[in-house]
């Protein structure tokens, strides 16, 4: 041991002599030698970094497109390289145009998004522009750009934005064969059919999927005069900064608790700073459905100009953000006599899932993924027809509509707008019943207080919710029990009930408030016990729900207060469906009267603006749901006769 110690006292005194002569040791007699190579004054990042691309099987270009005012919009175009006579497909967007192709891949389709990715694989050239002011395009950013006119009064619009695009790309892409698609989904699809109200000669095809029609009747700000207010949030993301700006910050977990305790959704608003934001002050001004909203209805200006360009209107039937615009273009444009050259598709999907994978729907799992087969089968070969002249593999119906308990797609040759329908009454009767002979009188009666609202979802609702795609297929036993929601129910079905078309909510009530709110969902309510997929069992499925906000029962545009204590009729459309209800389940309306927080509070006393409504405003209400002599309240349900014993 005394040995082991003496050898490491020695080691460690060698090293510290060797270190004492090396730091002594004259400078001159290193063995370094600096050369000019190993000298550098400036950056190390290049002035223009050039990726070797030998081995990538496209070619991506960043591209200035200028206007016919001479602003210039940003452009990513990725072509496959060597092609030849290939048709362009266009998307503008406020979404970022250089995210659409955002993977470093030397494969086109591992390259783009994922809406991208089959049309690369069938050899299309892709485009994407970035709308007026945003991102990388010049000139001035205006919120879903109104069309040129009273409200624009520019000599540009996001029509003659898509022409000249399309112009320049059809005179200036070498590798393509003069032909071109628009698609797009949300502001992609407004996009869209902004085009469509001027399209350029080679614009061939066109599908607007979830395209904004209709910001007030039904589409992302309103529904029936009811304020989406959980889309503050996209106000300031996307016109605080022209690229992504921030969400509103939370002072709570719970968004519940968030828009409760800010009191109104303009006092929310301007607490957050939106009275900066022109399309605040602008939408905040206009409540109700004058010109402001009626002079940008898409839905309107297309069949007052329709196009004759092959226009397929694409939508989820449970889309909680555009569930309005596709199915009123198509019906709008129908009525003005173009139903040959436009087709609607709605598929068993959530807001712009058509981009995605579409394996399920909530709870509902489909037999594959809908969605891909539907671009492969449907979508792309119907595209090739009008861009490269390939025969279709079968006509695309006038309607193509999932059958979600079926797990089909049905075609329709004519398929009726809701105008047109032949509807049954599904009355509301007594004892909480609900059935299709005529009721025999009665009422139900609930107390709406607007401090404990119904909330759309099981608490917490988050700002960021993963449920927020799926909210419409929620199961509703949640609120089922509560004594401010009323449940009618049939018995159980012997024979199936096949409606197809758009349920009409017709509601008698009478309140003690001076406005309010209606809230009326169809459901579908499955046995008790389901063995193919336990977690069924007693689900309370919304086939289709919306909410009305009682002021505009008899004018949209012109707001009067409801005389207190008075029966008054309250008729709206629901979302449109294919839908059968099965033997073994039971039919059931729900009414209560609110959606909270995605819907703002109704205060149930009559205001000027709902927006800017004070605490003392809000208060309690007696609703009275009327089912006798003084109103025969239901459900209009467009039955066809296709019902079987189970």
């Amino acid at each position: 041991m005394k040995n082991a110690a003496l050898t490491t006292a020695f080691v460690s005194l060698a090293c510290i002599l060797s270190a004492v002569a090396f730091a002594a040791a004259p400078a001159g007699q290193t063995s370094a030698k600096v050369t000019p190579d190993m000298i550098q004054t400036g950056s190390d990042i290049p002035a223009n970094w050039v990726q070797p691309q030998g081995n990538f099987d496209y070619v991506k270009r960043d591209v200035m497109i200028p206007m016919r005012d001479g602003v210039k919009l940003h452009t990513v175009i990725v072509i496959p390289k060597g092609g030849h006579d290939l048709p362009i497909l266009l998307e503008r967007t406020p979404y970022n145009a250089s995210g659409m192709a955002p993977n470093n891949s030397p494969h086109m389709t591992e390259a783009v998004w994922s809406g991208g990715r089959d049309w690369a694989a069938d050899g299309y050239i892709l485009v994407w522009q970035d709308i007026r002011g945003k991102y990388g395009s010049e000139g001035k950013y205006v919120m879903t750009r109104p069309p040129m006119g009273p409200l624009n009064p520019t000599k540009t619009d996001d029509t003659t934005d898509a022409w000249d695009t399309i112009d320049w790309l059809v005179k200036n892409l070498k590798e393509s064969n003069g032909k071109v698609g628009m698609i797009g989904s949300s502001y992609d699809g407004w996009t869209v059919a902004m085009a469509l109200l001027g399209p350029h000669p080679a614009l061939k095809v066109a599908a607007p999927e979830s395209p904004m029609i209709d910001g007030w009747m039904g589409d992302d700000w309103y529904h029936y005069g009811a304020l989406r207010q959980r889309n503050l949030d996209y106000f300031i993301g996307q016109s605080s900064k022209q690229g992504r700006g921030e969400s509103i910050p939370r002072a709570n977990y719970d968004d519940y608790t968030n828009f409760l305790e800010a009191g109104s959704a303009g006092a929310y608003a301007e607490a957050n700073g939106m009275t900066q934001l022109p399309f605040w002050n602008r939408f905040a001004a206009h409540p109700a459905y004058d010109a402001f909203w009626q002079l940008q209805a898409l839905d309107k200006l297309l069949a007052a100009k329709p196009s004759n360009v092959p226009t397929m209107w694409l939508q989820g039937m449970w889309d909680q953000e555009d569930i309005y615009g596709a199915v009123h273009a198509f019906e709008a444009l129908k009525k003005a006599g173009h139903g040959a050259n436009n087709h609607l598709v709605i598929g068993p999907w959530w807001h712009s899932q058509i981009n995605r994978e579409g394996w399920n729907m909530g709870p509902l799992k489909w037999p594959g993924d809908t969605t891909a087969a539907f671009r492969r089968n449907v979508m792309i070969p119907w595209f090739n027809h009008y861009l490269r002249g390939t025969p279709l593999p079968q006509a695309l119906p006038q309607a193509l509509i999932y059958n979600p308990v079926q797990q089909r797609w049905d075609g329709f040759a004519d398929w009726k707008a809701a105008s047109d329908q032949q509807l049954t009454p599904l009355y509301l009767q007594a004892d909480l019943g609900l059935g299709f002979q005529a009721p025999t009188g009665g009422s139900d009666s609930y107390v709406s207080d607007p401090a404990k609202p119904v909330s759309y979802l099981p608490r917490p609702t988050l700002a960021r919710d993963t449920r927020w795609r799926t909210w419409l297929v929620e199961d509703q036993r949640f609120v089922a029990d509560r004594p401010d929601v009323l449940s009618y129910t049939t018995p159980v079905l012997t024979k199936s009930v096949v409606i197809q078309g758009a349920p009409i909510a017709d509601i008698h009530a009478r309140t003690t408030g001076t406005d309010g709110d209606f809230v009326v969902k169809l459901i579908d309510v499955y046995p008790d016990v389901d063995p193919d997929q336990p977690e069924m069992g007693g689900y309370q499925f919304p086939v289709a729900l919306d909410i009305f906000r009682g002021r505009y029962r008899q004018s949209f545009s012109d707001p009067s207060p409801i005389p207190a204590n008075q029966v008054q009729q309250y008729k709206f459309r629901l979302p449109t469906v294919n839908y059968e209800f099965k033997p073994g389940h039971r039919i059931m309306v729900q009414i209560q009267s609110s959606l909270f927080p995605l819907y703002d509070r109704n205060p149930q006393t009559y205001v000027p603006s709902i927006l800017f409504a004070k605490p003392a405003d809000y208060q309690k209400a007696t609703i009275t749901i009327e089912h006798g002599p003084d109103g025969r309240s239901a459900v209009l349900l467009p039955v066809v006769e296709t019902g079987s014993d189970g």
